[in-house]
């Protein structure tokens, strides 16, 4: 009661003194106020800690306290030098965060990139980082390309052009990609794209320098002529592609154009990046092989990652290459972040390798047609000149065309007013768009809130 009384004491004088000086006036040391009340220092100090947060001293490391200036005289610091010295902001920033965006309480997600977390193999990745974590070897710095074990069956699974020397452990995709870009090209370079095509590879592309030129795709990929014409016309040395199930449009390479496309990057001297990011969404039969097994001469840079198919916290992926190029590629990565973390790259690999991978792989694929029928069926429903002609056989996505001039980005606005979340298409398309699109996920809402998602979608239309 008596250091109570004590602080309360400091706090009327310095009060006092506060309210006859003015703004910025020194007020009297710790040590004066010490003497002065026969107080202990801590007293003191918490009696001016007291005042600080009350806003009416000020205290200045090294220099004493202070009165403080009244609120409204506070110097509010001025940031816009920073807009000067950043220069122009990098374009795709605005697309990418609302394409990452959380939905809001009570919206139906028909947007996004990722898992239903009803879908991820949570309690089998948890139980493998547990183990993961008790191994004190995980712990160490492993090899800066990543396990040998974890790059080998990422070779294996790309068939039998690459090695496991070749390969490099990635933190996701999307890191992966960010650094083939900048590793294999130089700014001002043209890289080629199917269009549509992924938005993060456009923003990624155009954050390195690179001009993005589209290539034509349609329901068998991208235009094995219109690419060869691209290549001759731009001098351009990589083309970026997903083969299978591409996003946002969700065709697969046909059979008879693998071949064209192959000869076309070959005849180019080029690089193609095949972003094998839906090796594990298939729904419908078989997927056909990454077009990595079939490259003698060393082509096609491959990248697999792990977060579509399982969690977005499992940020593991792999690209590689041959030759001087995946030299350059692993000197990237090295340079980016040196390696990604032994705990993660071994709970990976105890889940690639347990039971509970194809076990995984199974549901998923169960899973991901019972949603895809639950929209198509919703879109048949209520919407049927949304419904697009071709169902892809995997991924994650269906890519619908509006009819009638109508405006996507508008209506994508319009559906989250009425609490369903769409992506519209504009954004996938290097140029101008070919015809108005939505993108509609159908992997992250259950199947039972489709029909009601597509009724919100066509009152936002209405």
């Amino acid at each position: 009661m008596e250091n109570g009384n004590a602080a309360d004491r400091v706090i009327q004088d310095l009060r006092g003194l506060a309210a006859a000086a003015g703004p910025g006036a020194r007020l009297p040391s710790v040590r004066e106020l010490t003497a002065r009340h026969q107080a202990s220092p801590v007293t003191v100090a918490e009696a001016i800690r007291r005042l600080v947060a009350d806003g009416l001293i000020e205290a200045r490391p090294g220099r004493g306290t202070f009165v403080a200036a009244p609120p409204d005289e506070r110097r509010v610091p001025d940031l816009s030098w920073q807009t000067v010295a950043l220069g122009p902001r990098p374009s795709g920033e605005d697309e990418m965060q609302a394409l990452l965006a959380l939905p809001r309480a009570g919206a139906i997600a028909l947007s996004g990139g990722y898992l239903d977390s009803e879908l991820q193999p949570a309690a089998a990745l948890g139980a493998a980082l547990t183990r993961a974590a008790r191994q004190p070897a995980t712990w160490q710095r492993g090899p800066v390309e990543g396990r040998e074990d974890l790059r080998a069956w990422f070779a294996r699974e790309a068939g039998s052009g690459l090695r496991a020397e070749d390969m490099v452990i990635c933190p996701g995709g999307q890191a992966a990609l960010s650094s083939a870009l900048r590793a294999l090209t130089a700014p001002g370079d043209a890289v080629l794209v199917e269009s549509p095509t992924y938005l993060g590879a456009l923003a990624v592309a155009r954050a390195a320098g690179l001009r993005v030129v589209p290539v034509p795709a349609d329901a068998d990929g991208v235009r094995p002529d219109h690419l060869a014409a691209a290549f001759a016309r731009t001098g351009a040395r990589l083309f970026y592609c997903q083969p299978l199930h591409a996003n946002p449009h969700g065709a697969t390479l046909a059979a008879h154009r693998r071949a064209q496309v192959a000869d076309a990057v070959r005849d180019a001297g080029a690089f193609l990046i095949e972003d094998d990011y839906a090796r594990d969404l298939t729904i419908d039969g078989p997927a056909p092989p990454p077009l990595a097994a079939d490259d003698p001469d060393g082509h096609v840079i491959y990248l697999r990652s792990l977060t579509k198919s399982t969690a977005p916290g499992l940020r593991v992926a792999a690209i590689g290459a041959r030759g001087p190029a995946g030299a350059r590629l692993r000197a990237a990565r090295l340079l980016d972040d040196f390696y990604v973390a032994g705990p993660l790259q071994q709970a990976a690999l105890e889940f690639l390798t347990s039971p509970a991978w194809p076990r995984h792989r199974r549901a998923l694929a169960t899973a991901l047609g019972t949603r895809r029928a639950a929209l198509v069926a919703a879109l048949r429903r209520h919407l049927p000149d949304l419904c697009p002609q071709s169902i892809p056989r995997g991924g994650l996505h269906l890519w619908v065309r509006l009819r009638g001039g109508a405006d996507d980005v508008a209506l994508a606005a319009a559906a989250a007013a009425e609490g369903v979340i769409v992506f519209p298409g504009r954004p996938w398309y290097a140029a101008e768009p070919s015809a108005p699109h939505l993108r509609l996920t159908y992997a992250a809402a259950a199947p039972e809130l489709m029909d009601e998602a597509v009724r919100r979608l066509a009152r936002a239309l209405r």
